[in-house]
């Protein structure tokens, strides 16, 4: 039997599970397919793996339609809290590893504070990117954080159809492999509300990335503060974020995460009836 805590950051949940040796890995996708499944698994937007690469856990999170991304906001704060209810951290300042490089994080009471890193808008050298899908045009704002995203505004995200628009943007010609989008309606200077279709999992209720890639492009935009000024409030459907910015350009995500359940499960029968 396999052991797997369940933690959740703003109702984006994930399935958290050791694999120092690696022996998981390999079977990422067909793990997660099962895992994540809502009526026949666990149930989550996500698979992590806590792996130990050059003596530092490493998060190696895996989609719930088996894709692997190379970064997730939410996903490392909850793995910030797994690596401090285990002991595998001393805390307040935590080194994860990710494919997009190594990411700190610091425990601020009932929250965590991420070192997003740098936006990059190499992608499109900061332009924005037309997208004509069903004869409808959307002007989209590329920007990676560590993954890609796309930033559309949009005057009233009440009356969007989310569930149309969501998949036919995150796999428009313009991004070959994909794209989460985020859907960004402007409230104040210093509060953006925002829907994300993030790739290879569909509607979730929050995306630490996505919400650092609005506000980003928002700021960017002159349509809100400045990220310098103070924090931005990223209001997404499971809760709030705060994003702001340092001086070195580095982008700071802070919000909550929390610990669901544990339980055990028996990976060999997933492996057996997969194979059937």
């Amino acid at each position: 039997m396999s052991q797997f805590d369940k933690y959740h950051g703003l109702g984006n949940d994930f399935i958290f599970m050791e694999d120092f040796g690696g022996n998981l890995l390999s079977k990422g996708e067909m793990l997660a397919k099962a895992l994540c499944h809502r009526q026949f698994g666990i149930g989550a937007d996500g698979l992590v793996f806590i792996t130990r690469q050059a003596g530092l856990y490493t998060m190696r999170i895996f989609n719930a339609d088996g894709t692997e991304a190379e970064m997730c906001g939410n996903a490392i704060r909850c793995m910030a809290h797994y690596l401090l209810d285990h002991g595998l951290a001393q805390g307040p300042v935590i080194q994860i590893g990710t494919l997009s490089g190594v990411k700190e994080v610091r425990q601020a009471d009932e929250w965590y504070v991420v070192d997003m890193g740098e936006p990059d808008f190499s992608f499109s050298q900061g332009n924005s990117v037309e997208i004509v899908s069903h004869d409808v045009s959307w002007t989209a704002y590329p920007v990676s954080m560590g993954n890609p995203h796309a930033v559309v505004f949009v005057d009233d995200l009440a009356s969007l159809d989310f569930t149309t628009w969501g998949p036919r943007l995150e796999a428009a010609k313009q991004w070959p492999n994909g794209a989460n989008i985020e859907f960004t309606q402007v409230l104040s200077p210093n509060q953006i509300e925002v829907r994300v279709w993030e790739r290879g999992a569909g509607a979730t209720l929050a995306c630490g990335t996505g919400a650092c890639a609005a506000a980003v492009v928002s700021s960017k935009l002159g349509l809100t503060q400045e990220l310098t000024a103070g924090a931005i409030r990223v209001s997404l459907p499971g809760g709030v974020l705060a994003i702001h910015g340092g001086f070195d350009n580095h982008v700071f995500m802070s919000g909550p995460a929390v610990k669901v359940f544990s339980g055990s499960i028996d990976i060999s029968k997933i492996e057996k009836e997969r194979k059937l």
